[in-house]
């Protein structure tokens, strides 16, 4: 299993140079600031000192009440210019690493700086509620194949990141942070890395450039013997806002992650994203608009799942769009939100590569804190057009309705769920599929344009219904008009199929939306369908009509 991809080194180079961006405002400091990290130094001289996570958030809110500093520390620029290949030659010795000797449950690795991860992370590990630092030392890993002589490394090279491992499998992993704050899980049985989780977003999807917050340091509690959940702490840092946060990772079928965080904003955020996640969808049964390649579909997640505060169940199947789309789900304390991967049928990718039916699906459920749950604001999807599946286009994240303003102190508790099967889930019928095509009615001159949709619906109450049942479907749109709604039985999945079309206003290729669900005798079936369609031009409907 490879850790790192070409799609985390593209991304890599964005994030260092997103995180070096500068602010010239500054706060008055507090009367009694943390000290800040010791710096690292030659093996064995790094010395103990007191931390816990009251100290941590301290350190932020203290990070928060001065100007922001981009990283002093810069590697040798032999490290900047490695290629791929030559960047993953250089790997971290398994007999290295940390508590590999203690007949702990975990063991971690770490990996080096270089390419497009140049800004060093301070790794820290706590015992007994004192925390000493792991001193970089090339040694620590294997050089063939890099085309560098570790002996320059010594005095200005660092680590980039680490992986943790668990006692169930020394040698493949179960989580990695590296680059900014992003970081990754496996789940089930698969031990298949995808999508990404990140600990916060800023400014996504303006026109201006986004801005990368990035883990500076990080914080090893050492596990119990024969412990099963980790506990590991991080600082955050970036020219708008500082935070800590604690994260207990226990592996499993379902990996959990649950997560504390203290945020403290340097100046005002337009957009705050919180427990931000990052996915790739290239094209699928619903979107084959850049389909130019021989698998059926490619994509780590095909749709975004919301569980709102009001208990309605929501599935948004994911697109590659023309443009880059913003939607906003408003809701009040939600219950959960998630990017799933739901089809897990081999035969609807055909890549024995890289399996995206094994992808994780993530999930995320708010925990209420003392002033209750999050709150007002809005679940918001990012949609980006891409090229290929080397690049991730699509983020979701929760977004407050009140914006962040310096002084404050924003806090956020959380679980993650990594893995195949996410224990959350409607009671009603779920969505298993979403298909389009060209509208009108085979064998017949169409006379105008319209846009086919089937959507495909099982469980909850659909297979104990009479067959004969007046199951309805109930589709409104934004704009445009509906043709042809019908839904009928398919015993070949034990559900029903809806049909329908959307005629758009002439010449209009805004974005449409829509939403479905099935009904009988107006009772809900199903959880809520929606969609985003845009219109093709008006040229590409007459080529489309034939």
């Amino acid at each position: 299993m490879t850790m790192i991809d070409r799609r985390a080194i593209l991304r890599g180079a964005f994030w260092a140079a997103a995180a070096r961006i500068g602010v010239a405002e500054s706060f008055a400091a507090p009367a009694r600031a943390p000290a800040a990290p010791p710096q690292a130094g030659a093996a064995g001289t790094a010395s103990p000192a007191p931390f816990d996570f009251a100290w941590l958030k301290g350190q932020a809110h203290w990070l928060a009440s001065n100007a922001y500093r981009p990283p002093a520390e810069r590697p040798p620029a032999a490290l900047a210019s490695l290629d791929y290949d030559q960047y993953q030659s250089i790997r971290f010795r398994p007999d290295r690493a940390l508590w590999r000797d203690l007949g702990l449950s975990f063991r971690l690795q770490f990996f080096h700086v270089g390419r497009g991860f140049l800004d060093p992370v301070h790794l820290y590990e706590v015992v007994d509620g004192q925390a000493r630092e792991i001193v970089y030392d090339p040694s620590m890993f294997t050089w063939q194949g890099s085309g560098l002589d570790p002996a320059i490394m010594r005095q200005r090279a660092g680590f980039a990141g680490f992986r943790v491992q668990f006692i169930t499998n020394w040698q493949a992993d179960v989580a990695a942070f590296l680059g900014a704050s992003y970081f990754r899980a496996v789940g089930g049985d698969t031990r298949q890395y995808g999508l990404s989780a990140r600990a916060l977003a800023v400014d996504t999807a303006f026109a201006r450039p986004e801005e990368f917050p990035r883990f500076t340091a990080f914080w090893f509690e050492r596990p119990a013997k024969d412990a099963t959940t980790m506990t590991l702490y991080a600082l955050l840092d970036s020219p708008s806002i500082a935070g800590a946060l604690r994260m207990q990772i226990a592996p499993g079928g379902t990996q959990i992650m649950d997560i504390d965080a203290a945020y403290y904003p340097r100046k005002p955020i337009e957009r705050l994203g919180i427990a931000p996640l990052t996915s790739m969808f290239f094209y699928g049964e619903n979107d084959r608009r850049a389909a130019n390649d021989w698998r059926p579909e490619i994509h780590d997640s095909d749709g975004l799942a919301m569980w709102t505060g009001a208990g309605e169940w929501i599935w948004r199947p994911l697109v590659d769009p023309p443009q880059v789309h913003l939607n906003s789900y408003f809701d009040e304390d939600p219950r959960g939100f998630g990017l799933l991967q739901r089809d897990r049928d081999f035969d609807h990718y055909q890549d024995d590569g890289v399996y995206y039916d094994r992808r994780p699906s993530l999930w995320v459920e708010p925990r209420p804190g003392e002033h209750g749950g999050w709150g007002r604001g809005a679940v918001q999807l990012v949609e980006i057009p891409t090229i290929d599946e080397t690049f991730d286009n699509i983020v979701a994240f929760w977004n407050p309705a009140d914006q962040p303003a310096p002084g404050q102190e924003l806090l956020f508790s959380y679980r993650l769920y990594w893995g195949t099967v996410i224990p959350f889930g409607p009671t009603l019928a779920r969505t298993i599929a979403t298909r389009t095509g060209i509208g009108g009615t085979v064998g017949v001159k169409r006379d105008f344009f319209s846009w086919h949709f089937a959507v495909d619906f099982t469980g909850g109450e659909l297979g104990a219904l009479a067959k004969d049942a007046p199951v309805e479907a109930v589709v409104t749109v934004s704009r445009g008009t509906t043709l042809h709604v019908t839904a009928h039985y398919v015993a070949e999945f034990n559900g029903y199929r809806a049909l329908f079309d959307v005629r758009p206003p002439d010449d209009d290729v805004e974005p449409i939306d829509l939403r479905l669900y099935l009904r009988v005798g107006g009772v809900p079936l199903t959880e809520t369908w929606i969609y985003q369609w845009t219109p093709p031009s008006p040229r590409e409907r007459k080529l489309l009509m034939g």
